[in-house]
């Protein structure tokens, strides 16, 4: 399946974004990364810009994997979505979390002629859960 430019555009900042925070290269995740961006957090917390990417530089949060599976994107004019599953390893305080399944959605503006993500939401997918 082929994508449209703007869609494949947002599809390659989002992946550079991901390497960006894996590798800790705040540099780079600096630039995709909105001065209003927040993160809604699987526990539900909620970080600004400047705490998320500043516990990523300090190792506070530090993405061992971060592997995106069958991204989906929704573009209009200048603002996009992208929804898609992944397998994820991280630390969090110390706290070590196995490679595990996560949703994540992530929206984006186009903002001085580059995307750039305001908000991104993560929710841990439960794959042993009873249904209710």
């Amino acid at each position: 399946m082929s994508l449209a430019p703007k869609h494949a555009e947002l599809v390659q900042v989002e992946q550079r974004r991901l390497q960006a925070l894996v590798n800790a290269d705040v540099g780079v995740a600096e630039g995709i990364h909105a001065d209003d961006f927040q993160l809604i957090t699987p526990g539900g917390d909620a970080l600004s810009k400047e705490q998320y990417l500043g516990d990523v530089a300090s190792g506070a949060v530090d993405y061992r994997v971060w592997e995106p599976l069958d991204i989906e994107v929704h573009v209009l004019g200048d603002a996009g979505c992208v929804r898609y599953h992944s397998n994820l390893e991280i630390v969090v305080a110390g706290r070590h979390i196995d490679l595990s399944r996560y949703w994540h959605t992530d929206y984006y503006e186009r903002r001085d002629g580059r995307w750039q993500v305001v908000w991104s939401h993560a929710t841990e997918i439960h794959e042993n859960r009873d249904p209710p």
